[in-house]
């Protein structure tokens, strides 16, 4: 039996024309567990945004390696400060300390020391009060003790990071604070997994790429280029293959070298049982694949499997994975952030936490929607904050799954559960937010 056959079957009593979300995703884990990326190099820090650790970073140095005062004021040694909380300390003046420097003129327990942020504390003192507190009196500082305690305003060696312990761990996908925090360790190198390759064509005697004259019944293609964009973001290298027509020798031709050429490949149309049936006849011929009709709304076609290479190439695996998403341009979208992109994040090696689907914010709907139990539904709808309260979500535009303009008006999906029915205006929902996912 086939590896994809092997794990649609321990899914147990599904039904392929109805896949729940959730028993898509737990087939999606299990499938793309073995052929995450092993193959890694060493690049500069400042090329490293996006891309996920390939070993685990230990801190070479503590951060910060020195105790140094949380902001512009003054040092002290914490044991003169009063017991009585309402009573006011008045110390001489004996010295400053500027940041990248330290007041080295001896211990001073008795006096104070103006200090700047992040400069080191002198030797015995482990206090700072802040300079607005203070208030100066020729060569002496007082300042009331009521909103003081011994160490404040203190930041302490290796607070941060401590050196000798690991700073970042493999399968951290590298954001800005991240490349901060290695930077932080004076590191200009990080080792990082290659990047994933994902080849990408859409498929239709109706489509035309941008350049083609209009003809009647032609649409130009949309899929491509949003599906670029959301793998350009991902930091995936893009193999475009353009349009491929309904034609069995061309569409075997487009997916042999799709494989040769990528991890992972990616299609848009002709996955449906109504559609010319070209597209699945030879996907199921060249690998093993299955067709899912997933409970969903848009995008309830989907074609899940493994194409093999066939001959020697410089990829981690003997298999690309395919995905084939649905020709409707708001369908090929919803399912690729619903499903394709955790599964991608996987491949490229992130950790579970990070290639996890994305979390849902919960939000007031101020429209009723109507739903059907049964299916998980993803409608378009724009989000707005609201001060001291749950954000407000209202539905955007028309909801057809050919209707990019709604899309493009929405800052995030209305995701209604399996078992959901209508919702009323006013109650809560979850909603998918676009920003960071394309």
């Amino acid at each position: 039996m086939s590896r994809v056959n092997d794990l649609t079957a321990a899914l147990g009593q599904h039904h392929p024309e109805a896949m729940r979300v959730d028993e898509v995703h737990a087939f999606l884990s299990q499938l793309v567990a073995p052929l995450v990326l092993t193959q890694s190099q060493s690049i500069p820090l400042r090329e490293a945004l996006g891309r996920v650790l390939a070993d685990d970073i230990v801190s070479p140095v503590s951060v910060p390696p020195h105790d140094n005062s949380a902001m512009d004021g003054y040092a002290f040694d914490g044991a003169l400060l009063p017991a009585d909380a309402g009573a006011a300390l008045s110390l001489p003046i004996v010295g400053k300390a500027l940041a990248g420097s330290c007041w080295r003129a001896g211990d001073a327990p008795a006096g104070a020391v103006r200090i700047m942020t992040g400069a080191m504390m002198p030797p015995g003192l482990d206090t700072v009060v802040p300079q607005e507190l203070c208030v100066v009196d020729g060569d002496r500082v007082g300042f009331p003790v009521a909103a003081l305690r011994r160490g404040a305003n203190r930041r302490r060696a290796g607070e941060d990071l401590m050196q000798g312990r690991p700073a970042l761990r493999r399968g951290e996908r590298l954001s800005p604070a991240a490349l901060g925090m290695v930077a932080s360790l004076g590191l200009p190198m990080v080792s990082a997994l290659r990047r994933l390759r994902v080849a990408c064509f859409s498929t239709g005697d109706e489509i035309l790429s941008l350049g083609d004259a209009p003809r009647e019944g032609a649409v130009y293609d949309s899929n491509r280029y949003t599906l670029f964009g959301v793998l350009t973001q991902l930091g995936c290298d893009v193999v475009e293959l353009g349009v491929v027509r309904d034609d069995p020798v061309a569409l075997t031709d487009a997916l042999r070298r799709a494989a040769m050429e990528a991890d992972v490949v990616l299609t848009t149309g002709g996955v449906s049982a109504g559609e010319a049936d070209h597209t699945r006849e030879v996907m199921a011929s060249l690998g093993d694949v299955v067709f899912w009709g997933i409970a969903m709304r848009p995008g309830r076609p989907m074609a899940v499997g493994l194409l093999p290479r066939n001959a020697p190439a410089p990829i981690d695996h003997d298999n690309a994975l395919l995905f084939g998403l649905p020709g409707n341009p708001v369908a090929a979208m919803v399912t690729f952030l619903a499903f394709v992109r955790p599964a991608l994040l996987q491949l490229m090696g992130c950790h579970a936490i990070a290639a996890a689907p994305p979390p849902l914010l919960r939000a007031r709907t101020l429209a009723p929607i109507r739903k059907k139990p049964g299916r998980t539904e993803y409608q378009r709808g724009r989000v707005h904050t609201v001060h001291g309260a749950l954000p407000s979500v209202r539905p955007a535009g028309h909801q057809g799954s050919g209707v990019l303009s709604s899309m493009v008006e929405a800052n995030g999906l209305v995701v209604l559960h399996h078992a959901q029915g209508d919702v009323a205006a006013g109650d809560e929902v979850d909603v998918m937010l676009f920003d960071g996912l394309m």
